[in-house]
């Protein structure tokens, strides 16, 4: 019996701006794939292309930029799809949770009605219906006095309380995939841990799978099965998380994981940071992009490398290095942690 077809397929996907002297490629080459009800974690620098990505794959980016390459959604090509349907797919299958509540949300409406308005778009709701269900999906995200809370407009609401009615929103015609755009950036701790608890088992609830970009490393090991590390507009490691983070195979890779803070043991070690800055889209190296700050480049690294399973056939990367070199940089990036 053959595998079903994965939800969502991204193949080659390129993301281009004008530029003084030509295009500039902003994405590029950005290949993945998730399966129903699969969590896949996103991650990477500020720059990196995660965002745009995501936004591409919407099809919200702004005319001026050019995508091409591949998005299928069980099967069918988002990026040739006329827009009245592509609308008609956003909010009742592909759902988003954006980084910053505040500027999603329509400041001049209730919270509810914005919740409620999704369901009366796709379900066909009736108002009272509608605003029925919108304050049963607070409560379900755990906010108090929902019907009260429903009535409220988002700057009365605390930047949690926020995130979670934009979760609620997301998860109110049930989609089949929820693209989750760094939704814990602006909050505390103690919130992040419950509304990424949320976000899941919601998610688990509705049975949608889950695209979720970060910069926390920790958020992915405890969140995702799969990860996918972006660098400079391109992923450069993808493979199971228990894989990627117990074996690095980039050495982007191994240097954002040393650069995690010592949580046990004394005296704590310095951080090890990745020396340089990520390089701008107008002024990115020929070859591997990540050269210019890699401790490891060679003389290959002039030529850029493909993604390719190198260690295993499910763990890909983007890195010329054979296996004997990159299993000494873990032996020396391990012997720096000790």
């Amino acid at each position: 019996m053959s595998a079903p077809p994965p939800l969502l397929e991204v193949e080659d996907l390129t993301v281009t701006a004008p530029g003084p002297d030509g295009p500039l490629e902003i994405v590029r080459d950005v290949s993945l794939t998730l399966a129903e009800g699969e969590l896949l974690g996103l991650v990477g620098e500020s720059g990196s292309g995660k965002s745009m990505t995501l936004l591409a794959t919407l099809g919200l980016l702004p005319e001026r930029l050019a995508v091409r390459g591949s998005v299928r959604f069980r099967g069918q090509e988002l990026l040739t799809l006329p827009e009245p349907k592509l609308r008609a797919l956003r909010g009742a299958q592909i759902a988003a949770v954006f980084q910053d509540p505040m500027s999603s949300l329509n400041p001049v409406q209730r919270v509810g009605e914005q919740i409620a308005e999704q369901l009366r778009a796709h379900r066909g709701a009736s108002r009272r219906a509608a605003a029925a269900r919108a304050a049963e999906l607070l409560e379900l995200v755990g906010i108090p006095e929902p019907a009260r809370r429903a009535r409220c407009y988002p700057h009365e609401l605390s930047g949690g309380m926020r995130q979670r009615v934009m979760i609620a929103a997301a998860l109110s015609c049930e989609p089949a995939l929820v693209l989750a755009d760094e939704p814990t950036t602006a909050l505390d701790v103690t919130i992040q841990a419950e509304v990424l608890r949320l976000l899941r088992e919601l998610a688990e609830r509705v049975g949608a799978a889950v695209v979720l970009v970060s910069h926390d490393l920790g958020v992915i090991a405890q969140m995702a099965a799969r990860v996918a590390v972006m660098y400079a507009g391109e992923v450069v490691e993808q493979g199971a998380c228990a894989d990627v983070f117990a074996s690095p195979q980039h050495p982007y890779t191994l240097g954002l994981l040393g650069s995690i803070p010592q949580l046990e043991g004394w005296p704590p070690r310095p951080l090890r940071a990745i020396p340089g800055q990520p390089p701008t889209v107008a002024a990115r190296p020929d070859g591997c992009p990540f050269r210019p700050r890699c401790p490891y480049a060679f003389d290959a690294c002039s030529q850029r490398p493909e993604l390719a399973p190198r260690s295993a056939p499910d763990h890909l990367d983007r890195c010329h290095l054979d296996a004997g070199a990159k299993a000494a940089a873990r032996r020396s990036a391990g012997e720096a942690a000790a």
